[in-house]
């Protein structure tokens, strides 16, 4: 079964504007064009159910049925149940509180372990708690691939370790991590881990509950949907941190660490994804399924598509002595988020590209202390080309061409 690129991209209406006709999108790590189903379901709610939901008044009632479909439907698709996943401003903003959380159940000389690979949003906060007496310890990236070697945690891991927090795949690395490897080596040692989702949840929504890690989280917005982090925090974990919400929300596994009231309209719009995921399967497969089994299967021929098409890219930029490509250069194991180092402004690359009709990005994308790891010249970053599913390989091969007369 390959996947349909002409009906994924009806499903988005993006590609029929004519503003953005002729470019072809490269800067999807820093999130991704919006699916009709999210887009129909969000004018929904702010034109028909635009009040305080769960009140007994049918629009209401509607309103809050829409929210909690939402939870339940990604909940089911993420594999765990619909009380362990949680919806907040940003994923940057969901990691801040469970860091709070976790300095409420942390005694002072116990330890954190962060990577150097990640996007500041999962290594900032918990680094902020060695002003409160945790330890922090890194687990360094290799300088010259940016790989985090399994073994390099283990010396790190003892009975001190509280929690291990590692990105599912890098936002300029891009490898994906062994997730259910690494979190069976930190279970071993009696710590919890904390996976960053963002860079790789874009490719396919991953059975969270199958993968092992006590915290995944992502972010809706580069997932086709609306600008919304979602967090999943498994029921051991989440009895044990204390309340971060309302005093009298503390009973409520999904509230426990929401502090601010939610965003009603764009909680309901995320059921718009669980739909995208439902219309993809219905139109590729003939039997019905469970949804964590539709959801695998769906992520399973997005990244067939992605791994096909991203092996050419890679090959053109790894031939190119004046390109550096930051991570590995085989598609299979890897996120089609493809960062260069150049002896030229990032930026000024992506400029350039632009008039060629690509879009796409340069800078330090947050990831500056894997960057300075591998010895990227910060002064230039790096160029990002990034895509998703829906990218096409005529895209890809607008994108070599424009390279080439660029670089």
């Amino acid at each position: 079964m390959t996947l349909d690129t002409d009906f994924v991209r009806a499903q988005f209406p993006a590609f029929g504007e004519p503003a953005l006709a002729g470019q072809a999108f490269f800067e999807n790590a820093g999130g991704s064009y919006t699916c009709r189903q999210v887009i129909d379901r969000l004018m929904r709610f702010y034109t028909e159910r635009k009040v305080q939901p769960y009140a007994p008044y049918e629009a209401s009632r509607l309103g809050g049925e829409e929210m909690d479909e939402a939870r339940t439907r990604m909940a089911a698709i993420l594999g765990v149940a619909g009380d362990e996943l949680s919806f907040g401003p940003s994923t940057t903003q969901n990691t801040y509180v469970l860091a709070q959380a976790f300095a409420g159940m942390m005694q002072p000389g116990e330890a954190i372990v962060v990577t150097n690979q990640d996007h500041e949003a999962n290594t900032g906060p918990w680094r902020r708690l060695a002003e409160r007496g945790i330890e922090i310890r890194e687990w360094k990236i290799s300088p010259d691939t940016g790989h985090l070697d399994p073994d390099d945690l283990e010396n790190l891991l003892d009975e001190s370790v509280r929690l291990v927090c590692f990105p599912h795949c890098s936002n300029v690395v891009g490898e994906i991590n062994a997730v259910t490897e690494i979190t069976a080596l930190a279970h071993a040692a009696g710590a919890f881990t904390c996976v960053d989702g963002v860079s790789y949840a874009p490719h396919g929504f991953p059975d969270v509950g199958a993968l092992g890690p006590d915290i995944y989280l992502f972010s809706a917005y580069k997932t086709y949907g609306p600008h919304q982090g979602l967090m999943v925090i498994r029921r051991t974990l989440a009895e044990l941190l204390p309340n971060q919400g309302h005093h009298f929300n503390g009973d409520s596994l999904y509230k426990r660490f929401t502090p601010a009231g939610p965003d009603h309209a764009q909680v309901a719009a995320c059921a718009g994804m669980a739909d995208y995921v439902d219309t993809l399967y219905a139109h590729h497969f003939d039997e019905d399924a469970a949804p964590t089994v539709r959801g695998q299967a769906v992520h399973d021929l997005m990244r067939a598509q992605e791994v096909s098409l991203l092996q050419p890219l890679l090959d053109a930029v790894s031939a190119r002595n004046s390109v550096r490509l930051l991570g590995p250069d085989r598609a299979e194991n890897r996120a089609p988020t493809v960062a260069l180092s150049l002896n030229r402004d990032g930026e000024e690359v992506a400029a350039a590209l632009a008039e060629h009709g690509i879009m796409a990005g340069g800078g330090d994308f947050y990831a500056g202390r894997a960057l300075g790891a591998m010895g990227v010249d910060m002064r230039h970053g790096v160029l990002r080309l990034s895509f998703t599913h829906y990218t096409t390989r005529a895209e890809v091969e607008k994108l070599t061409v424009a390279l080439d007369r660029v670089l």
